[in-house]
């Protein structure tokens, strides 16, 4: 039987925000997003991977499958946050 995920980040009360900011990611890599459902872009991603990923039970897939398409999500962020990152320390230099 397969679980779902229930994510708990560190800081209480950004999951509406890390939604947000995935949203606005994966929209500048030229995703469709809906802002209601940033989440379903993970489905977008699978087609364009090849991957048969479907709402509700996709206990068929593998773990390599899903994995490659939570790595381009998840890539796409990290890479977002250590630019963004970068460019807070730059910019407290210059001050």
């Amino acid at each position: 039987m397969a679980r779902r995920r229930n994510r708990k980040y560190a800081v209480p009360g950004v999951a509406e925000g890390m939604q947000n900011f995935k949203a606005e990611v994966m929209k500048r890599e030229g995703y469709t997003v809906d802002p209601n459902h940033p989440d379903d872009v993970k489905y977008e991603v699978a087609k364009e991977l090849g991957v048969p990923l479907q709402p509700g039970n996709n206990g068929g897939l593998t773990t390599e499958a899903v994995g490659h398409v939570g790595g381009k999500i998840g890539g796409s962020m990290v890479r977002e946050m250590v630019r963004l990152a970068q460019e807070q320390l730059a910019n407290r230099e210059k001050s």
